[in-house]
């Protein structure tokens, strides 16, 4: 029986890994550990297929201490000890080298069995993830490990490994195999940074290839049917939805329309709706603001007729809300003014409403008078003035007017009424 692909082309030294020259290209730190023989506890964080396994086995290789393979969506604490258990026995006379896939799945009581045995060098831990480190391991455990990100490969340096399980399958094959000099290129680019993915979609490419005239042929359109939409990375918990939504209102911020359809596009293909719809309400009232206080009105009926529509017409009224938001005037002021008084009053600075404010219900029948409330609609332009905020506060000031011009013509407005 045949092994997996996967498995026949994973790479055996360092320089044939492909990518992450950043960390393994000569003189990088992690190069530089490796060959050194050096034995730190790390953490390989990044998205799948990208090198994470196969470096860790490959260090493995390198060690005199018994390799343990644990992955924490099944692994139980039983399991930890189990593996605790063989340090400093015939098992293990030289200590212990664990590697834990997804650490991001175990809690902190299974995190925390570790510590005591890291710290002491009895275990060495090789622990890899797809989501972000610093918010899914604890600090206690992260304090003891170094950190190593791993990105997501170019279609460039991914095409190396999918000519090479091309050639495999060609190698392993019965029938004479062959395909159209494009197919690397495309199953490359339709992988979307991921290895393992590209080196599965060969084998599956292989394994439906018809015979014609004695030959196995595939096609640039055989590859891209089997990796249609794989080149998507996206998991609605995880890390890559949060940062295409930020990419998304950033984009806005920025006042980049491209960008923003292109986000955009990002999370509709995904089948996501509803994360874009919350979304460019949010920007509409952050980012745009009252430099354009139609815009939330507008995203609104966007967002409204969207979600009515459903996808994939979905994508029209949210393109157009998103384009109008990026070419709209920005103002992030009553943002900053909302902020900054909840900053006060989370610090304490709750001070007390000024009698004249307070509901005329709590005085007696026919005594509204005594509060000493000036109604501003009896007065010149609406306006009067009279003390608001608590005593307290001082003259405090929330709100700065923005300078775009339908704030700044508010501004020369009000100047106007109160100076007088």
């Amino acid at each position: 029986m045949q092994r997996p692909l996967a498995d026949e082309i994973r790479p055996k030294t360092l320089d044939e890994v492909v990518g992450q020259r950043h960390l393994l290209s000569p003189g990088a730190v992690l190069r530089r550990l490796i060959d050194s023989g050096t034995e730190a506890n790390m953490v390989f964080y990044g998205p799948s297929g990208t090198g994470k396994t196969t470096i860790a086995n490959i260090i493995a290789k390198r060690t005199r201490k018994a390799l343990y393979h644990l992955n924490a969506t099944t692994a139980s604490l039983s399991d930890i000890k189990a593996i605790i258990a063989d340090v400093d026995t015939m098992l293990a006379p030289n200590g212990i080298l664990l590697y834990l896939d997804e650490i991001q799945y175990f809690n902190k009581k299974q995190q925390q069995s570790l510590l005591e045995f890291l710290e002491n060098g009895k275990i060495t831990m090789i622990a890899s993830t797809t989501e972000n480190p610093y918010f899914y391991i604890y600090n206690a455990l992260l304090s003891r490990s170094t950190v190593f990100e791993f990105k997501p490969l170019t279609a460039e340096e991914t095409r190396p490994a999918v000519e090479r399980a091309l050639k495999i399958e060609q190698q392993r094959s019965d029938l004479p195999f062959r395909w159209e000099d494009t197919v690397p290129n495309t199953v490359a680019a339709a992988c979307g940074g991921d290895v393992r993915k590209a080196v599965t979609a060969v084998e599956l490419l292989y394994q439906s290839a018809k015979p014609k005239d004695g030959v196995l042929y595939v096609t640039s359109e055989d590859a891209l049917q089997l990796a249609q939409r794989s080149a998507m990375r996206y998991d609605r918990d995880g890390d890559e939805h949060y940062d295409l939504l930020s990419a998304l209102q950033k984009s806005i911020r920025g006042s980049d329309p491209d960008a923003a359809v292109y986000y955009l596009g990002r999370l509709l293909v995904a089948g996501d709706l509803l994360s874009p719809c919350r979304r460019l309400l949010v920007i509409a009232s952050e980012d745009i603001g009252l430099a354009y206080p139609q815009a939330i009105a507008i995203t609104k009926a966007c967002v409204d007729a969207a979600v009515q529509l459903g996808l994939p017409e979905a994508r029209l009224p949210l393109a157009e809300a998103a384009i109008l938001l990026a070419t709209a005037p920005k103002s992030n002021a009553s943002h900053n003014a909302i902020i900054a008084a909840m900053e006060d009053i989370q610090r304490g600075a709750m001070g007390s409403i000024p009698r004249h404010l307070q509901n005329v219900h709590a005085d007696s029948a026919g005594q509204e008078r005594e509060q000493g409330y000036l109604y501003p609609h009896m007065f010149p332009h609406h306006y009067v003035k009279q003390r608001y905020l608590p005593e307290e506060l001082g003259e405090k000031h929330y709100y700065e007017y923005g300078d775009n011009k339908t704030e700044q013509a508010a501004k020369r407005y009000w100047d106007e009424i109160k100076k007088g």
